[in-house]
């Protein structure tokens, strides 16, 4: 069994994504359905600087650092004769190479070693990763509004925040195609502000192969701050994709 870790949220970005259901379902083990709203599945890109990451019970000064970006589709599942709800996570990417390393044997997870460019000034958020092996690529620019966009699919931001607080538990793919594995995020506190999105691309979410056009559409961004954290392994799932 892994150890609880924990450590700091010193910025967490939750950019958002409204797409057609019909196309994320091979996307998703057998055992996932999507989680929709107003009959829309949600996904996007969690963007997270984490800060002294360490085991439970470790002085921080023991803790590590690390910038991390993670693609999830928002779904729903049945487990012990109830619903669950969470989030699937097809990708990971990370700047720790300790994490890549170490991603499915010590911390959940498949992680990619990546490259992350970031720069926060007055509110304005850039940032731009691409991993080593080419295969991903995230680009956002954003800055702290006042409000959710009048486009997006939730028409109040404690809407969009009701919506996000219970997919604390995370499916990450493993290196094995029939397994995956399973964290919950416990936060000592749920606040989240919203983003205005100047910009964003990204190569998982523009690739028309995947979704073609008129499947998906940006819907809005969530941001948190300074958030004491705890992350807990949870038994990993297996079945066939």
């Amino acid at each position: 069994m892994m150890p609880r870790l924990h450590g700091i949220i010193d910025r967490r970005m939750l950019v958002n994504f409204r797409i057609r259901p019909e196309t994320v379902g091979e996307l998703l083990p057998a055992f996932f359905r999507p989680k929709l709203v107003n009959g829309w599945t949600m996904a996007g890109i969690c963007l997270i600087r984490l800060k002294h990451i360490r085991p439970h019970g470790f002085p921080a000064a023991c803790g590590l650092a690390s910038e991390n970006a993670a693609h999830r589709i928002a779904v729903e599942w049945d487990e012990g004769g109830s619903a669950r709800e969470g989030v699937f996570i097809p990708r990971r990417d990370t700047s720790s190479a300790l994490q890549a390393i170490v991603g499915g044997r010590l911390f959940p997870g498949v992680h990619h070693l990546a490259k992350f460019a970031v720069s926060e000034t007055a509110g304005e958020f850039q940032l731009r990763m691409h991993s080593r092996d080419g295969a991903a690529w995230v680009e956002v620019h954003a800055r702290q509004a006042l409000q959710i966009p009048a486009t997006s699919i939730f028409k109040t931001l404690d809407n969009a925040s009701k919506f996000f607080e219970p997919g604390s538990v995370g499916y990450s793919t493993t290196n094995n195609p029939e397994q995956w594995d399973g964290v919950q995020l416990h936060t000592s506190r749920w606040e989240v502000e919203p983003l205005d999105v100047k910009s964003v691309r990204s190569s998982f979410f523009d690739d028309t192969n995947r979704f073609p056009e008129g499947t998906i559409y940006f819907d809005s961004a969530l941001l948190m701050s300074n958030i004491e954290h705890e992350w807990c392994v949870l038994p990993r799932m297996e079945g066939q994709r």
